[in-house]
Parts: C-alpha cells; structure tokens; sequence
C-alpha cells in the first residue's frame, strides 16, 4: 500500500444510491487474493454489455472520465456483504478517494484498511460535486480537508489511527510491524520491573 497524502483530481460523478459490493466487483470474481487486475471487474456488469465491449453510456467508460481518482457517488455506497475485493477493485482501477453522503460501515473499514479513502458529506455539498465533476479538488489527508477551486474548503472526518495509517501507507499490522524495536523496548523494560 503506498501512503495516500494528498489527491488532486477531477471527479467521476456518478448519484446512483445503493451501490452494493456485489455491483463493486461482483461474486464470480472473487475467487482471488491478488489485488492487481480487479479493477478490470470493478463495475463489471454495468461497464461491459452482454457480448463483452464497453457500455459507452457507463460513467466509467466516458472519455472524459479517464485518470480521474476521486468518485463522487449516491448515497449509501459499499452496502451489502464485506468483502476486501471491493476497495482492491476500486484502488486497481484507479481510484484514491469515493465521496458520499453516507458510506457504509464495513465498506469505509475495508477501505481504510486499503488505502482507499471513504469521505462522508453532507448531501447539499455531495449535490454540489456532482453538478461539477468538472471541479479539480485537492484532498488533503493531513488535514482532512477537501478545497474546490473557488477556494472553499470543506472539513471531513477520519480517524486519527485511520489517518496515520493512510499517511504511512500501512494497514494495522504493517504499523505494528514498524514500531518493532519500541514494542520489544518496552517488553524487556517491563519484565526488568
């Protein structure tokens, strides 16, 4: 996972509600724990049609879409069962950030825990991103804003583990793992006592 500090990028703006897990990257695909190529299957059966080509209509598929990492989706994104494939397809397709106004739960978990960033709004601001796909925003993890080119910047919450976390580019055990040396310091200073 690499560290995710700040994002700039227009967005993918797409108000579908509801989008569940099995829609992210769908059950037949899960039969791998490689995270590079999901993104291939990330949206699956709305990108492709039924003989295999690009659904032209899908707002992935859009040219003026492509390089964009931040989606700015409907409310209630990622519902539906856990499964880490979802934020691995996203991540691999190339998204750093998904704006909502409501994210649920175990999504915005696998997704931290990924390197993906879940960011909640309100529903007015939400509204306000989708009308403007066109806006470049700057996310800034450090400080947990989004700024819009007017200069307007809007606050969002992140957990301070969650955020270093993301600022380091580890998920829980990658930060256990770098404070080694300090846990076995304090480990043998406490069986001196």
């Amino acid at each position: 996972m690499n560290p995710l500090r700040n994002i700039t990028s227009k967005s993918v703006g797409w108000s579908r509600s509801n989008i569940d897990t099995d829609q992210i990257i769908p059950a037949r695909f899960l039969s791998t724990t490689e995270r590079a190529g999901l993104g291939r299957f990330a949206f699956n059966d709305w990108r492709y049609r039924e003989d295999g080509s690009p659904n032209p209509d899908f707002v992935f598929n859009r040219p003026e879409n492509a390089g964009r990492s931040i989606l700015v989706a409907g409310p209630n994104f990622g519902c539906g069962s856990s499964r880490e494939h979802a934020p691995w397809a996203l991540t691999d397709l190339g998204l750093n950030a998904v704006i909502s106004s409501q994210i649920a739960d175990i999504f915005r978990g696998n997704a931290l825990k990924n390197g993906l960033l879940p960011i909640v709004l309100d529903q007015n601001i939400v509204d306000e991103l989708l009308a403007h796909p066109e806006w470049e925003l700057r996310i800034d993890v450090a400080t947990k804003s989004i700024g819009l080119p007017d200069g307007r910047q809007f606050v969002f919450h992140l957990d301070p583990f969650q955020q270093i976390c993301l600022l380091d580019g580890v998920d829980e055990l990658g930060y256990l793992l770098a404070r080694t040396a300090a846990i076995q310091r304090f480990e043998e200073s406490r069986d001196a006592r």
